[in-house]
């Protein structure tokens, strides 16, 4: 059974500056670019049925489309690095989708994650990496940013069982509904024709 995962998708301009920051670090198992993303809720091996679920209710989810850019390089594990990552800038229709999506796996009897949400894309896994050689690393790439793009589905992924970094599938598609701007002043909102 294939590990599975919720997430966000990484557009090709985005990816394509990400791949900019692979190297220059020993101890770095760079992720490939097509395997870029932004993991929603890590769901894990599930049988048939309980994967049909999650679909079944991740399908009835109704929100708007929103931007997000990437920006910032950091690490995870402070005194030991594990692992590498751009940063994600805040945006709260994308909290609450990821809440929304942890609400469905709790309700169908999915452990609950233990750690906090922090929305990243993870660019390399450390193995043996030297602290210094880290800190260098993320000094001259702390003004990393990309444009602002547009997040218009989420999907489900699914990975073999391996240390992480792919190569990850797409299972599912699940589109956003495209975002009305509304005019206060005139009382009209924009509709797509």
């Amino acid at each position: 059974m294939p590990r599975l995962f919720i997430a966000l998708e990484i557009p090709r301009s985005a990816a394509m500056s990400l791949s900019l920051l692979r190297g220059g670090l020993p101890g770095a198992r760079w992720i490939d670019v097509e395997n870029f993303h932004i993991t929603l809720r890590f769901i894990g091996d599930v049988d048939g049925r309980t994967a049909d679920e999650v679909v079944n209710k991740l399908d009835r989810i109704d929100r708007s489309e929103f931007q997000i850019a990437l920006n910032g390089v950091a690490s995870f594990g402070s005194r030991k690095p594990h692992s590498i990552y751009a940063g994600v800038t805040p945006a709260p229709e994308m909290y609450a989708l990821q809440a929304e999506i942890e609400r469905i796996c709790q309700r169908l009897g999915l452990p609950a994650d233990p750690r906090k949400f922090t929305p990243h894309v993870t660019l390399a896994r450390l193995r043996n990496a030297r602290l210094e050689d880290v800190v260098s690393y993320l000094s001259g790439r702390a003004n990393f940013q990309t444009a602002p793009f547009t997040i218009n589905r989420f999907v489900v992924m699914s990975s073999k069982e391996s240390v992480g970094g792919g190569p990850y599938l797409t299972e599912e598609v699940f589109p956003l509904s495209e975002a009305r701007t509304s005019h206060a002043a005139s009382g009209i909102e924009d509709r797509p024709s």
